[in-house]
């Protein structure tokens, strides 16, 4: 069984699904909230020219995925696998925003379990890039059990490099959650 970086997922709560060019106005109207991306590493990614920059590197990664309620059918947000290290035997989980009435109500831990457990079956370890700034997610990837592991500057596609928290969550930990 080979890793394939954008399969298709579900849960009671969501659709986890291949993100497409045609997917673009409709993440838009999510990702045009500027409230989102006020403690991202890239605050500006409300704007449309800053967001199809984002977007065409979610495209062009090949991991990329749009969410969607699986009882409403709305767009939730998106994430993505990248950095598929067969070596290191690890992936990294991340770009991930999610619109603002599905705060705090178990979506982002959901998608990141859907998504964790399937990373899983392939590698032994999943890491995730946190700007040094964005508190929630940090706050939100350590309820899942992430450690952080170290400090780094990440270049995002198209932006400058930005000081970023490593966190990485073992599989063998992970059963055990």
């Amino acid at each position: 069984m080979s890793f394939n970086l954008q399969p298709s997922f579900a849960s009671d709560l969501i659709k986890v699904v291949p993100l497409q060019e045609s997917d673009f106005e409709s993440l838009y109207a999510v990702a045009s909230d500027p409230l989102i991306w006020e403690q991202h590493p890239n605050p500006d990614r409300y704007r449309k020219e800053v967001f199809d920059i984002f977007f065409q590197g979610a495209i062009e990664s090949g991991g990329a995925f749009i969410i969607y309620d699986q009882v409403t059918g709305e767009v939730v947000g998106s994430s993505r696998y990248y950095e598929w290290n067969e070596k290191d035997n690890s992936i990294a989980i991340g770009y991930t925003f999610i619109a603002r009435q599905f705060w705090g109500k178990g979506f982002n831990g959901a998608m990141k379990k859907l998504m964790v457990d399937y990373a899983f079956q392939f590698v032994d370890k999943v890491i995730l890039h946190i700007g040094a700034t964005n508190f929630r997610s940090q706050k939100a990837i350590e309820k899942l059990g992430a450690t952080k592991i170290a400090e780094v500057e990440v270049a995002y596609y198209g932006e400058p490099e930005i000081w970023n928290f490593v966190y990485q969550i073992d599989k063998n930990t992970w059963k055990n959650w």
